[in-house]
């Protein structure tokens, strides 16, 4: 896990980026309830009238509302409204201060309850609602009335009165206090002649504007992250696969060995993959699920915190079902990349060996292993999403339950005076989102452990040092140009886990100008002696020299820029004859590219391609022979001109006459370079200036071909074994 989160640490500027994003995102998110709620209350139920402190009053309200008050209240109320003609007009600095309306909704919200009674008490009174509550209020007009004509009503009788009634109002809840001051605001702006019809369309013109501004940018906050977030993920795979790929091009063999070429393949791409998607969902949901959540959770408690334990106990129920689903789960999870593994392994078997499957009749025997690898794959597939399938009935489920709480104990609230049908829609809203938030956490939850396991086996490739490295101190600058003096000293070699060596004690030098020929029966050893030379495999005793200097010391680009390999299978890469034969440098001329073609006898069949050079060559080389293969490989090293050839049985493709024309041709051109062959056939060897005979590993034959048949019983076993008596003895003298 800390691996994924590392790949986005590396990253920080992009992910403040998607924070911004998301802040943005989760604000115009959490705004649009809010807004839902006041197109409700306020827009359809309060005719648009959303402030109690109104715009203009009549004098007798005016007069009303300064009976209800104390000094400090009137004083206020005075600096609030300037006086104009028969009106009250709200002042231009309080409407535009949030802070003084504020406080004035808060001077005004009683008075402004107690007056709407008075004037429109009777009125008020038919709603069985408010009567229960207040009693009759048309008797209370009147008994005011009574109390003004005998001259014993006064200022101080009035206030009062407001502590009395306002303890009644205190039953009726905070909901319904703002509405009656609410509905006092209505009739004062329809005593004063206001469209009420028009008012309300401003509101919910304005507020709907509002809120299509918000999911606007909702909208593009959306884009930019979207786009933010699958650029950083992308860049995420592409970083990784240049490590993956850089950290395999530098394994030994013994890394090479350690793992299989489709483990390596679905590291590079379907591990790679899995990481780059959940990347993208760290950042667009685990990120923006928290700030959901929180910024939620800060809304319901300011819409109604009473209805807050729904949420508390949807969350436990979705954590609860969360964690049994991921226990029966999360070990098929990690299965997987071991099961898809395998199954590129199987197909990548049975598709490079169609030949042989096809000459051995074994089609059926291969379709029961693909069958088998490909069966359990989808076993273990259709359990994990058996599992995933139950989670969104039961969330859609507990979602439903939820709604259906909060409509069943909101409408309580509503009807107890405590909130309104705006207010209970705002908590659903924001209680989905709640929900939400948590199950996109609980469903990454179950995501991020195949993710873990991917990036787990990412970091092993990558956080695997190869066992060949240069050395802390080099020997290149001292060398100075490279002459080709290759040395064995006591050499032994062991596979690393293997319990014996391969190779045992080779002592045996090559020089420039000669040819080395190695010769010995199969598995003894002649290609892994090779490989040691240019450092796929480090020596386990002894050393190499170059020039007098072990090849450890040397960097491993000095040592290989001076080496023109050619090995035991012939490979050629996708492309054309030309990008082939210059593989080793792309500034190669044209010239030299045609000598190496030539020297390796392939200008014959190259020139009667119709494209000659720039005829097309397919992955693998399989769109030419074998014979063709390796004379392409040979001319890819010989264009190279290097210090050194090596070449493993690269020989074996060809005809007789093609063999001998190639040797020929070779010699006369790397005359002044070191040449090390490996071959299975003696006439390929006949003329080199030593052949060493190896036989389980060991040296037991050293000289010319002439000194050999005298000397070595296993060199002759070999001549008798591929030539005839009177060949032995023709060349035994020294004849070609």
């Amino acid at each position: 896990m800390k691996f994924l989160f590392q790949n986005l640490w590396e990253r920080k500027k992009a992910v403040a980026i998607v924070i911004v994003l998301l802040i943005a995102q989760a604000l115009c998110e959490l705004s649009l309830p809010n807004y839902t709620a006041d197109i409700v209350d306020v827009g359809i139920q309060q005719n648009g009238v959303d402030s109690v402190a109104v715009e203009k009053m009549r004098q007798e309200t005016h007069n009303w509302l300064l009976a209800f008050m104390d000094d400090d209240e009137i004083s206020y109320l005075d600096a609030c409204y300037e006086k104009q003609g028969e009106t009250y007009v709200l002042k231009d600095e309080v409407s535009e201060d949030k802070d003084k309306k504020t406080a004035l909704e808060k001077v005004l919200q009683e008075p402004m309850v107690l007056t709407y009674f008075m004037e429109y008490g009777a009125q008020a009174s038919g709603d069985s609602e408010y009567a229960s509550m207040m009693g009759d209020a048309a008797k209370m007009q009147e008994q005011l009335k009574q109390l003004a004509q005998a001259g014993a009503l006064t200022p101080s009788s009035l206030y009062d009165m407001r502590a009395a009634v306002t303890e009644k109002f205190g039953d009726l809840g905070d909901t319904m206090t703002d509405q009656m001051s609410i509905a006092m605001a209505q009739q004062e702006y329809e005593a004063l002649g206001y469209d009420m019809h028009q008012m309300q369309m401003d509101y919910l013109l304005r507020t709907g504007g509002v809120m299509i501004l918000m999911t606007l940018g909702m909208l593009l906050a959306a884009v930019l992250l979207g786009y933010v977030s699958s650029r950083t993920a992308a860049d995420i795979g592409r970083s990784l696969r240049k490590k993956v790929y850089t950290s395999v091009i530098s394994f030994s063999g013994k890394e090479i060995d350690q793992f299989s070429t489709a483990s390596l393949i679905t590291r590079c791409t379907n591990d790679i993959q899995q990481v780059q998607m959940v990347e993208v969902m760290l950042l667009r949901m685990v990120l923006y699920a928290p700030v959901l959540a929180i910024g939620g959770i800060i809304m319901v408690t300011r819409t109604d915190a009473s209805m807050s334990w729904i949420i508390v106990v949807a969350v436990a129920v979705i954590i609860s079902v969360v964690m049994v689903l991921m226990k029966f789960s999360m070990p098929k999870f990690k299965m997987m990349q071991k099961l898809v593994d395998r199954m590129n392994l199987v197909s990548r078997e049975i598709l490079t060996g169609i030949p042989v499957i096809r000459a051995f009749s074994r089609e059926e025997h291969e379709k029961e292993r693909f069958k088998d690898a490909n069966t359990e794959l989808m076993e273990t597939q259709l359990y994990t999403s058996r599992m995933m399938a139950w989670m969104m009935p039961i969330m859609m489920l507990i979602m439903n339950c939820i709604t259906v709480a909060i409509v069943w104990f909101g409408a309580k609230g509503i009807s107890a005076g405590h909130m309104q049908v705006g207010d209970m829609m705002a908590f659903i809203t924001y209680a989905m989102v709640i929900v939400m938030s948590f199950l996109l956490l609980t469903m990454m939850s179950i995501m991020l452990p195949r993710a873990g396991v991917a990036a787990e086996r990412i970091q092993e490739v990558i956080g695997t040092r190869s066992s060949i490295a240069d050395a802390e101190q080099l020997a290149d600058d001292e060398m100075g140009d490279i002459r080709g003096e290759l040395a064995f000293h006591n050499v032994s070699f062991a596979y690393p886990n293997a319990k014996d060596n391969v190779l045992d004690g080779l002592d045996f030098e090559a020089e420039p100008g000669k040819t080395t020929a190695i010769i010995g029966s199969t598995g003894c050893g002649k290609s892994t002696l090779l490989n040691l030379i240019p450092r796929l495999y480090d020596v386990t005793e002894g050393s190499i020299t170059l020039d007098g200097v072990d090849i450890r010391t040397i960097s491993q680009k000095k040592l290989r820029d001076a080496i023109g390999y050619v090995p035991q299978k012939a490979v050629l890469f996708s492309g054309d004859i030309r990008s082939n034969i210059k593989y080793a440098d792309e500034t190669i001329s044209d010239d030299r590219m045609e000598e190496a073609a030539a020297i390796a006898q392939a200008t014959e069949f190259v020139e009667e391609k119709k494209k000659k050079y720039d005829s097309h060559i397919a992955q693998g080389g399989s769109n030419v022979s074998g014979g063709q293969k390796q004379r392409l490989s040979i001319a890819r090293a010989i264009a190279k001109n290097p210090k050194i050839y090596l070449f493993d049985d690269s020989f074996s493709a060809l005809d007789y006459k093609t063999d001998k024309a190639l040797r020929a041709a070779l010699f006369e051109h790397a005359k002044d370079a070191t040449v090390i062959i490996v071959a299975q056939r003696i006439s390929t060897i006949l003329h080199a200036d030593q052949i060493l005979v190896l036989d389980d590993g060991k040296i037991v034959g050293k000289g010319t071909h002439q000194e050999l048949l005298k000397q070595c019983q296993a060199y002759q076993e070999i001549a008798a074994s591929q030539l005839s008596q009177q060949e032995i003895e023709k060349t035994k003298g020294g004849l070609a």
